[in-house]
């Protein structure tokens, strides 16, 4: 294994401490309990977003901690759920009385650390809601799972929701805009390599040199199906080809897009990928108002890459051009 870490039990703390160094200017970072939030906090009486989960996916969640998008978020190890304690923590950190939405990845321990920390809170007079997030069409059940995987289309829960809340909606109406996100969008990706986990050493999975797991899982889980290496084209028609048909999204639809890499391919390839997604897009007659190209939600250093299909309307699409200015994603600022 070659990483640049100095020990690989302290690489999320060290990462953290880099991290406030870089980006003083928007967040605060505690370390006991470990949580991001905002430097220059909402307003009172606005909704306050809390997200999280395992490290290794930078910059999701706390690349997205400021102006538009989330008020805190929560790294936990890597690849591992944060404790209740530091959620808690920061959902009371970021509470300006009008109540905390927390936005959760469908993996089975952030949903259970969650779920018991929005009890917590409720019992010191904090009003949390829940959306959990679960994109993924590749897999019903995975190892980490019961039902599908959140994957990439969490930062587009976590931007839109968090445009609501900056403009004032209350706590009923951001957790309907983060629910109508969730119900309208899918994703699915695949990885054309493994990624190393620092504490474990050795690549999460084995892939043949001319392999290509599709339905790959943000930590490396399994897909539906290992296929041989093709070109890009005839990957990213699958991928959509499972995407489209699952909502389904028709013709006349307008759609925002999300190619995501997944830590370990070059740009010049994930627009490659956006090339042949434009094309089947216009085949079917369904419009990509916003094509989002870049590293939203990795997997480590693995090299692979996912397509997010949204459908959107004029109010929702509004939210995707709201202005945000985080470390990891800056709009309109």
């Amino acid at each position: 294994m070659k990483k640049l870490v100095n020990d690989v039990h302290e690489v999320v703390r060290e990462s953290l401490e880099g991290f406030a160094l870089a980006h003083g200017d928007l967040v605060q970072v505690e370390y006991d309990p470990a949580y991001v939030y905002r430097k220059q906090a909402k307003d009172e009486g606005k909704v306050a977003l809390v997200s999280g989960g395992g490290s290794g996916h930078e910059p999701l969640h706390t690349g997205y901690v400021g102006y538009g998008m989330l008020d805190a978020a929560v790294p936990g190890p890597v690849f591992t759920s944060p404790t209740p304690d530091p959620i808690v923590a920061a959902t009371q950190q970021v509470d300006r009385g009008a109540g905390v939405l927390h936005i959760v990845k469908n993996y089975t321990g952030d949903v259970l650390n969650f779920e018991t920390a929005a009890e917590l809170a409720q019992m010191e007079d904090v009003d949390v809601r829940t959306v959990v997030v679960a994109d993924d069409v590749a897999v019903e059940d995975s190892l980490y799972t019961a039902g599908r995987r959140g994957v990439a289309g969490t930062f587009l829960v976590e931007k839109i929701a968090g445009a609501a809340a900056e403009r004032g909606d209350d706590l009923d109406q951001v957790q309907s805009v983060a629910q109508a996100v969730c119900d309208n969008m899918r994703s699915m990706g695949l990885a054309l390599g493994p990624c190393t986990v620092p504490h474990a050493g050795k690549p999460s999975f084995d892939l043949g040199e001319r392999e290509v797991e599709l339905g790959i899982g943000i930590h490396g889980e399994p897909g539906y199906r290992r296929t041989s290496m093709r070109e890009a084209d005839v990957l990213v028609a699958e991928l959509y080809e499972k995407v489209r048909e699952d909502l389904p999204f028709k013709t006349g639809d307008k759609v925002v897009t999300l190619v995501n890499g997944m830590g370990g391919t070059p740009l010049s390839e994930l627009y490659i990928v956006n090339r042949k997604l434009g094309q089947l897009l216009d085949d079917d007659g369904v419009e990509p108002v916003r094509m989002l190209v870049g590293n939203f939600v990795t997997s480590l250093e693995m090299p692979g890459c996912s397509v997010t299909m949204l459908r959107v309307d004029e109010g929702m699409l509004e939210l995707v051009d709201a202005p945000a200015l985080t470390p990891g994603y800056r709009k309109g600022m």
